[in-house]
């Protein structure tokens, strides 16, 4: 059964991220808001995790999961960045944008493209998930809560936990945080494609 955490949206009490990032470290898979929707996510380690994930989004070996990051500093030891890349993601974030860059060998093998060798990373624009990351000290690798035949991602935190009571650890609540997934920017052939339009305004990488 599920833990759930109400967090308040703008001020996060401190014992409540406390709570939930010890869960996270010792193996939890939890459901968490962002600056565009919920996602699941867990330690970058954590292979039961990533099964977890993959069972409840249906997913093939394919699809990009995302590190979720703090900042640029944390972002810079995950992917290879250059100078032209950076100055557009730093302009463009923290906000609603994930960005598809090749990978440091930081980076577990199983959550690379088989064939790329990229993953996906965004610096959230979100005080909940900002405070829940800086408590963790590391990136959280998430995927959007967006369930296999559904087109909108689940919105209601007491839903996420009534519908995935037994196939997550934790819900963190911290309110509504939209339907929309973010906008996916694919910068791995050195000029941006954008691959998915959702949240953040793909204008600025067209």
């Amino acid at each position: 059964m599920a833990k759930y955490f109400d967090v308040h949206p703008d001020n996060p009490q401190r014992r409540t991220i406390s709570s939930v990032v010890d869960l996270i470290r010792d193996g939890a898979l939890v459901a968490y808001p962002t600056d565009s929707c919920f996602a699941l996510g867990c330690r970058l380690g954590n292979r039961d995790g990533i099964g977890r994930i993959r069972s409840i989004r249906n997913l093939d070996d394919r699809h990009h999961f995302t590190l979720v990051c703090e900042n640029f500093a944390q972002l810079g030891q995950f992917v290879h960045v250059d100078n032209d890349v950076f100055r557009a993601i730093k302009a463009a974030t923290p906000g609603s944008y994930t960005f598809i860059l090749p990978a440091t060998k930081e980076v577990p093998r199983q959550l690379l493209h088989p064939k790329k060798k990229t993953v996906g990373v965004r610096i959230p624009d979100h005080v909940v998930t900002q405070t829940l990351l800086a408590e963790l000290g590391e990136p959280l690798l998430s995927s959007t809560l967006l369930l296999p035949d559904e087109e909108e991602p689940l919105t209601q935190g007491w839903e996420i936990k009534e519908r995935l009571d037994h196939v997550v650890d934790a819900v963190v609540d911290s309110g509504d945080c939209g339907t929309e997934p973010t906008t996916v920017v694919d910068f791995s052939g050195g000029e941006p494609e954008v691959l998915r339009r959702g949240a953040g305004d793909p204008a600025r990488f067209e």
